[in-house]
């Protein structure tokens, strides 16, 4: 079994489109709070995904709301594009609403190993990733912008 760390990739280097571990490598890793508590995995994930935007209180609770009523997909998948977006991700192994629908733990584990393997620790929240960067002289990655229509 590797270590999280083991295939840690700088987040400066250029991604190759594809995913760091798949998506049951679930037992590769300490998972047992996503399957146990997965609201507090999404919150994390969400806080670095959001570069610091979104407070990973506020993610988990609504996550929490929403798994209540088997919701909880509608709110966590357009996450795991914006991940996808952000590191140039292939949507794999399928559609990004229906890998949370169908496994919404296991999607959460492999996003959490993806920040990981990508440099970014969830686990100690936005502010200390960027002060590590800093330490590191690393750069936060950049989403692209999308395509602009100009007026004729």
């Amino acid at each position: 079994m590797a270590s999280p760390t083991a295939n840690r990739q700088s987040i400066t280097t250029p991604n190759s489109g594809q995913w760091t571990t798949g998506l049951f490598d679930c037992f590769d890793d300490s998972s047992f709070m996503t399957w146990c508590c997965p609201f507090i995995t999404f919150g994390r994930n969400v806080e670095i995904i959001d570069k610091g935007k979104t407070s990973p209180a506020d993610a988990a609770r609504t996550y929490y709301i929403l798994g209540s009523f088997g919701f909880a997909f509608c709110y966590s998948y357009p996450y795991r594009k914006k991940l996808r977006e952000q590191f140039s991700l292939k949507e794999q192994p399928c559609g990004d609403c229906l890998v949370h629908c169908c496994c919404i733990q296991c999607a959460l584990c492999q996003e959490h190993r993806e920040l990981i393997n990508r440099g970014l620790d969830p686990t100690i929240g936005w502010a200390a990733n960027v002060a590590r960067m800093i330490q590191n002289e690393k750069v936060a990655p950049e989403v692209e912008a999308g395509m602009n229509r100009v007026a004729s």
